[in-house]
Formats: C-alpha cells, sequence, structure tokens
C-alpha cells in the first residue's frame, strides 16, 4: 500500500518484489486472506488518509498502519467475500473497458464528421478566401485583472477558458466586471459573433466559438478577438472550418511561442486561408454539422454519464460487503 503521495494505493504482489519507503507492506498470516485484506484495505483507504501528516505531502506513519483495525471474520467467510468481491470487480471493469472504449469511438464522432465534407473531392473545389477578404471588423477585448473580475460586475466577462476546444461555450463558470458606457459600447457581444483565442497555451490557442447568447450584456477579455463578417459569410460554417485539418494546419504553422504563453496575432489570422462555397452550401453544411455535432455532444455526455456509474460501483460494492449484506 503506497503511504505518501499519495496514500491508499494498493496492489497484490504476483511475483517477489521490494517496496522503497513510500509504501507498506503486508504480509498475512495464515488466518487472513490476501483478497479479502486488499479489499478491507480498499475500503478503509479514506480513514487510512485521515491519518496522514507531513508539511510537504501527507504519509502515514508505520506506527499508525499497525493500530490501525479491520474487521476479521473466519477464514472461510473471508475467502467467500473476497470470492465474490474478485468475480464482481471483474464484471465492473469488463463493464469499464467497454464504457471506455464507446466513450473514445464517440469523441472521434466530430472530426470525422469534419473530415467527411472538407476532404471531399467536393470541398476541394471549394474557392479559398483569406480571412481578412471576409472579415467586416475585428477587435481584441477589454482588458481586465483578476483584481477587477467579481461576482457583482454589471457585465458578464467572456474570457478563453469560456470557449471549449469543440468549439463551444463553457458557462461552467462566468466572471463579471464594470465598465463605463463607452466601453460596454465597444466590447459588448451580440449573437453570431465569431470568436477567436489568439494567446494562450501552445495546445490551447486557437480556440474557436460562436457567440449565440440572447443577452446583451457579455463583454470579452483581451485574449479573446471578435471578428464579424461580411455579407453571406455564415459564423458557423467558419466555426468548423477553422475545426478542419486544412485550417488547423494553417494556424500549427502561425503559433508564435514565447516562454508561458502562445499567440496567433491578427496578421498571421488575417492571412489564413478557408474554403468557403456559395451562401446556401454554406447553409446546408452548417445545418448538418449543427446536427451531428449536437448529436455526437449528446451521446458524448451520455457516455460519460455511464462511465461515472461504473466507476463508483467498486466503491458501493465494498461498502456492501463490509456492511454484512454479502
Amino acid at each position: 500500500m503506497s503511504s505518501r503521495a499519495p496514500i491508499g494505493h494498493l496492489a497484490v504482489a504476483e511475483v517477489a518484489c521490494c517496496t522503497n519507503q513510500g509504501c507498506k507492506s503486508f504480509v498475512p498470516t495464515e488466518s487472513v486472506d490476501t483478497w479479502y485484506l486488499y479489499f478491507a484495505l480498499k475500503t478503509a483507504v479514506p480513514e487510512l488518509k485521515a491519518l496522514g501528516s507531513g508539511a510537504t505531502f501527507t504519509e502515514v506513519s508505520k506506527t499508525a498502519v499497525e493500530l490501525f483495525e479491520i474487521p476479521v471474520p473466519p477464514l472461510s467467510e473471508q475467502q467467500r467475500i473476497a470470492a465474490i468481491l474478485n468475480e464482481q470487480m471483474a464484471v465492473v471493469e469488463r463493464a469499464r473497458a467497454a464504457a471506455e472504449a464507446r466513450l473514445e469511438a464517440a469523441k472521434v464522432l466530430p472530426a470525422a464528421y469534419l473530415r467527411a465534407v472538407f476532404n471531399s473531392p467536393e470541398a476541394q473545389r471549394w474557392p479559398r478566401r483569406q480571412l481578412r477578404e471576409i472579415s467586416l471588423d475585428k477587435l481584441i477585448g477589454l482588458v481586465r485583472s483578476n483584481q477587477q473580475q467579481n461576482v457583482s460586475g454589471l457585465y458578464r466577462y467572456l474570457k478563453m477558458d469560456n470557449i471549449s476546444t469543440e468549439g463551444r461555450l463553457n458557462l461552467n463558470s462566468v466572471s463579471r466586471i464594470d465598465a463605463t458606457d463607452d466601453e460596454a459600447t465597444r466590447y459588448r457581444l451580440r449573437k453570431g459573433d465569431f470568436l477567436f483565442n489568439t494567446r494562450n497555451s501552445f495546445e490551447l490557442v486557437g480556440k474557436t466559438a460562436v457567440f449565440d447568447l440572447d443577452e446583451e450584456e457579455w463583454l470579452f477579455n483581451n485574449n479573446i478577438m471578435r471578428i464579424r463578417f461580411t455579407e453571406n459569410i455564415i459564423p458557423y460554417f467558419v466555426l468548423w472550418a477553422f475545426h478542419s485539418d486544412e485550417v488547423k494546419q494553417q494556424l500549427e504553422a502561425f503559433k508564435s511561442n514565447t516562454t508561458s504563453v502562445c499567440a496567433i496575432y491578427d496578421r498571421q489570422l488575417s492571412a489564413v486561408r478557408i474554403p468557403l462555397p456559395e451562401l446556401s452550401e454554406q447553409r446546408r453544411v452548417t445545418a448538418m454539422l449543427n446536427d451531428k455535432m449536437a448529436m455526437a455532444e449528446g451521446t458524448r455526455k451520455v457516455l460519460e454519464e455511464q462511465l461515472d456509474t461504473i466507476n463508483k460501483l467498486p466503491a458501493a460494492l465494498l461498502r456492501r460487503a463490509f456492511s454484512g449484506e454479502l
């Protein structure tokens, strides 16, 4: 059992081995079944963690472990409980592996949908236009320090963490700020605005979303560029184009790294070439992809909930076993 950083990782040795100072090893007597001991300790991990102490990292001492008590029924009962739990845990593990495989398959669906559209022979014939050619207005957002952000400000403040890597708005955590009337007029978001994350880590810079909320009291952060397009350009089509292999490869080439921040600047972003068909085709592709992406997202959420339920089963099975319900 790991006894520090973190406390409570457990395993049964299948070969002869040694352990270092970060582990406490248990050698069962003839009256204790190894797997029963494993499950008893696994059930007790929260209590064992509570016994830990230390400034740099918590550690449970040898003395605390030696004094820790577990229920020890007769050996035959230990073996019965251990056999049932091993069987149940094996079933749970198979269910977890199957759920994880389904979830991974669901996660790759959006990319597959995008490739089917933007890598198609038809899409290869679409004209390419630079972003500067289709942009009516581009604006970097409003600077507000962390100290100027609060929960009672007049305006909601959209930041780079509110843009997901999948092209959606993530509003689980929203800051608020105050602003002058002139600032609010200049930096207000309206439905259909295209948002581009200009500065972030190397992996996350370039996140995009379309602002699709009806409220008028949203302002946006200076790590985001707001882009409004000319007529005959559908923002959601541009969003999906930005998630295509063709555009992502261009963005990768433009990334400029500093010590801690990666940026894609306006002059680089303006040069990005986007596959852009006629308006009617933009509408058709956008409607199709919006539907498919919504279905993929719904499937992903259902599978994540299923996996979460499965991941909670071992703890529930252990509680039943050690409360005498087996």
